[in-house]
């Protein structure tokens, strides 16, 4: 069992039967030298008393908004003062208010008012678990940056079998443990991811760009940032907005030559991802004021700087240690792939098929990962867990 001294976790315990199983969990965590405040839902309060979780937390459990106990904002300080906030269990509802920023009692208050990581263990009946909406905000949740210890599949309390059963207590452990020693992988580094798509002015009031949505450049900020790197994200295009930690710093830009311009401005770095769409080409004659249809369109296109490029072709010195590009394709992607993985000077390319619409915008994402002696294809996967894959391979390499 590795040592969780000094750390200081929330525990959030909901109504499902799974709620006893809660009680282990503290054990566990004061024996691996956690220090742990619980937080009952009414639901959770209606499967185990708040008296059993002050016996084995030997701190006040909290119920209520407003505790006469105490002067404190709960819901404030209850993420304010944790390292990291588990949900176990985590029912459907507590996931939808996570998702959708609900707060409307003491649990989902201190998850709206968080600063903090998030780990959550659902618990759940199989058909719940498998419902198109549910699905929904636990991919919602997970882009936030939650971290998932999937239920199992078992007999459940209803009698049913299937998916559903919340992982055993020493699972949810090693979970904890887990999210610890990666916080710690990257501490010192400094990141450079780029995200979104960029924009070319045609005039005052007209513009090229593309379909990206910034969810997969986000995802990758914010899984490095909780690593511990201290990431500059410069964004272009995008209606997502940047995630919240501590250790991002976001970087509003429009154009190809804006992002560059921020990019350079933060090297030198450890990490560069390029991970924006930006446009290939920019309009050389853009009008100042709006253009009158009556005079039609003579548009004059020159190339954009290759960002990645400029970035993976520094001199040794200069250079981030770790360069990855983004590769998005409708044809021949692993070809592709290879190519720009060697004429941008990229430790690796993820490559993903953008045809029929496909990614930009979408919750999921399917890459190849290219370097130059291997290619390996990942399963179909939420953008947040893609971006727990880029993060491993780059901790594999640091």
């Amino acid at each position: 069992m590795a040592s969780l001294s000094g750390k200081r976790i929330t525990l959030i315990i909901t109504g499902s039967i799974a709620a006893y199983k809660a009680l282990e969990l503290i054990r566990l965590l004061a024996k691996a030298g956690a220090s742990v405040e619980g937080v009952l839902t009414q639901g959770g309060a209606a499967f185990i008393t708040p008296l059993s979780v002050e016996a084995l937390t030997g701190k006040p459990a909290h119920t209520a908004m407003w505790d006469e106990r105490s002067y404190e904002m709960n819901h404030i300080e209850l993420s304010r003062r944790a390292d990291l906030i588990v949900i176990a269990p985590a029912t459907a509802g507590i996931i939808a208010k996570l998702a959708n920023g609900i707060g409307d009692d003491l649990a989902s208050s201190v998850l709206l008012a968080k600063n903090k990581p998030v780990l959550l263990a659902p618990s759940m009946n199989t058909e719940m678990w498998e419902n198109a909406a549910f699905r929904r905000n636990l991919a919602q949740a997970q882009a936030d940056g939650a971290t998932l210890v999937p239920p199992q599949t078992d007999t459940l309390a209803c009698g049913e079998t299937g998916i559903g059963k919340m992982a055993e207590p020493a699972t949810i452990l090693a979970a904890i443990e887990a999210h610890f020693q990666a916080a710690e992988t990257l501490s010192g580094k400094t990141a450079i991811v780029t995200s979104g798509g960029t924009i070319e002015r045609i005039d005052s009031v007209r513009y090229i760009s593309n379909f990206s949505s910034g969810k997969q450049g986000n995802a990758i900020a914010l899984a490095l940032a909780q690593a511990g790197a201290k990431v500059s994200l410069v964004v272009g295009n995008t209606k997502e907005p940047a995630p919240q930690h501590p250790n991002i710093e976001a970087l509003p830009v429009e154009s190809a030559a804006e992002m560059k311009a921020a990019v350079e401005a933060k090297l030198p770095a450890d990490i560069f991802v390029g991970c924006a769409a930006v446009c290939d080409f920019r309009v050389s004659n853009k009008a100042d004021k709006k253009l009158k249809k009556e005079g039609g369109l003579d548009l004059q296109f020159e190339e954009n700087p290759d960002i990645a490029k400029s970035v993976g072709t520094l001199p040794k010195e200069k250079r981030p240690q770790l360069v990855i590009g983004f590769a998005a394709e409708t044809d021949d992607l692993i070809a592709y792939a290879q190519k720009k993985r060697a004429s941008k000077g990229c430790d690796l390319i993820v490559a993903n098929d953008v045809s029929q619409g496909a990614v930009f915008g979408q919750d999921q994402n399917t890459v190849h990962f290219v370097t130059k002696d291997s290619v390996q294809t990942l399963d179909t996967l939420p953008k947040s867990q893609v971006a727990a894959a880029i993060l491993n391979w780059i901790r594999e390499r640091l």
